[in-house]
């Protein structure tokens, strides 16, 4: 059975999308079955794989989650498209956003999206989902089906203090709907390791989490060439092979197998 990550940060623009497309195709590389599903309405993993029009796709998460909402038999497959750097994806578009609202009432509804998954979890070695910046219904229903949450999170003080609020509702979905559901740990994203600040801010999280939490030691640097791959529609490691953001990717890749 796969195992399925959560990247998550109710904070938007913190690299959730490119963490989980520069992580997916790195597993990817490794070997592993991996299949991307985009968890967020703005479509931003979809867009970020080449699919520059999620809005125009007539199957998307939306479309398998309604079939489970409706009690509706599933095709296998359903919806997931084949990426040329070895992932799969179930993409998503606007159409989620409406589903969001149509969760508030169905039976339930925290695990509808677990429900979409049971059935090709087999196929795979893991599954991302790749959250919307909100703790929203569609974030619930990513937590109740993952195994593990990894939280991304961009070295400046107002991300860090979001995250108490991000660890209230993880523990709240532990006791309630997902008791396995566990931390993977905390990546910080985006740093300048030039900046005191950035230093001090990456003090901080150490000394407020260590011992409870795992920090990775891996820290994704700010690069322009990470921000270029959501139009290029490749990953990091085609668009800048020999950067630093691919290297601190494949290095995470490996702590994640090691996991």
């Amino acid at each position: 059975m796969a195992r399925i990550y959560a990247i998550c940060n109710q904070k938007g623009g913190v690299g959730k999308t490119v963490t989980a497309v520069s992580l997916g195709i790195g597993l990817a590389r490794e070997g592993k079955r991996v299949l991307l599903v985009d968890v967020d309405a703005q479509g931003s993993l979809t867009a970020s794989l080449g699919y520059q029009q999620p809005d125009q796709m007539e199957v998307t998460l939306a479309t398998v989650m309604g079939q489970v909402i409706q009690d509706l038999p599933l095709q296998p497959g359903l919806g997931i498209l084949h990426h040329s750097e070895g992932v799969d994806l179930l993409p998503a578009n606007i159409e989620l956003s409406g589903l969001e609202v149509t969760l508030v009432n169905t039976m339930s509804r925290e695990t509808v999206l677990r429900e979409c998954l049971s059935g090709i979890q087999e196929q795979y070695d893991v599954i991302l989902l790749d959250c919307c910046p909100s703790l929203g219904m569609l974030t619930i229903n990513a937590l109740a089906a993952a195994d593990q949450v990894l939280i991304p999170v961009q070295a400046n003080y107002l991300s860090i203090k979001g995250l108490e609020q991000l660890l209230r509702t993880i523990s709240k979905v532990r006791r309630q709907i997902n008791p396995k559901l566990g931390i993977a740990g905390i990546l910080v994203t985006m740093a300048d390791m030039r900046t005191i600040y950035t230093r001090d801010v990456i003090d901080l999280l150490h000394s407020t989490y260590d011992g409870k939490l795992r920090v990775f030691d891996n820290i994704i640097p700010a690069s322009i060439r990470a921000a270029e791959t959501s139009a290029e529609g490749r990953s990091i490691y085609l668009h800048d092979p020999s950067g630093k953001v691919s290297a601190a990717y494949a290095a995470l890749t490996k702590e994640v197998m090691c996991a």
